[in-house]
């Protein structure tokens, strides 16, 4: 009977270990919750100061300015002016027509325009549509419209691989058709505009001497005799510039 006893008086003792272990971890899971709960709580509140400075801090309205600082494009418009400004004043000094005559590149009659087609690699079904509408086919129809005043020419650059195929297609293209300034200095590339709208036109002044020097793209429909039209009237104007801009606010800086 001494025996029974104990091991009825001992199983209390052995059934409430599980319990005080199930208690422990249930804390510990709580504890847990309440940490990531407090946490989520920080991380939401951090959230909504940082939403509510940007709201106040960011105008309601974006201005064209603004957009265009987004873009990029004012850096561009101040590299294109600043290569137009060094091109004028290299002309006024004398230094480019000296080059023109010592190399025999350009005839004593000044030439109205000069108009360079912007390409590239992948687009010679659009320069075919482009020989075939405004633009003269063939070296005699180009030479007939430098006559009157007028130079075309596509501009492209040479490619990153020198001397692929890129390269060896457009030099048989432009044996063919004589209608191509090809810019050894530079790569042909979509992060290189600014630097081939800067050395097209410090080649194209080099080459010809001209009133206008005309930038356009192989994705528009000129209308030739307009422009020559427009041109004309503007020559011997000092300081022109013509140009196309999107609608909006003019952008000025002083």
């Amino acid at each position: 009977m001494d025996n029974a006893s104990r091991r009825w008086r001992s199983k209390p003792l052995q059934t409430s270990n599980p319990s005080l272990i199930m208690a422990f971890f249930s804390c510990l899971a709580w504890l847990y919750v309440a940490g990531r709960l407090w946490q989520d709580a920080e991380n939401r509140n951090i959230l909504a100061n940082l939403l509510m400075k940007n709201s106040v801090q960011r105008p309601k309205v974006l201005t064209v300015e603004d957009k265009l600082m987004v873009l990029g494009c004012k850096d561009l418009e101040k590299r294109i002016v600043e290569a137009e400004m060094d091109l004028t004043l290299a002309k006024s000094q004398g230094y480019l027509k000296s080059q023109l005559k010592q190399s025999g590149s350009s005839s004593d009659k000044k030439l109205l325009a000069v108009i360079g087609v912007y390409t590239g690699f992948g687009s010679h079904l659009k320069r075919n549509v482009f020989r075939g509408s405004w633009m003269p086919r063939g070296e005699e129809a180009l030479k007939k419209l430098e006559e009157r005043g007028v130079v075309i020419r596509f501009v492209i650059g040479r490619s990153a691989n020198r001397g692929d195929s890129l390269d060896r297609n457009i030099d048989v293209e432009n044996r063919l058709t004589k209608d191509f300034l090809i810019l050894d200095g530079h790569e042909e590339a979509q992060e290189e505009l600014p630097k081939k709208a800067k050395l097209f036109f410090s080649t194209a002044l080099q080459n010809w001497d001209a009133e206008f020097y005309v930038k356009v793209d192989d994705k528009i429909d000129l209308d030739l005799d307009g422009l020559i039209s427009l041109l004309e009237s503007r020559r011997g104007q000092d300081s022109a510039y013509i140009g196309c801009m999107k609608s909006g606010d003019v952008i000025t800086e002083a």
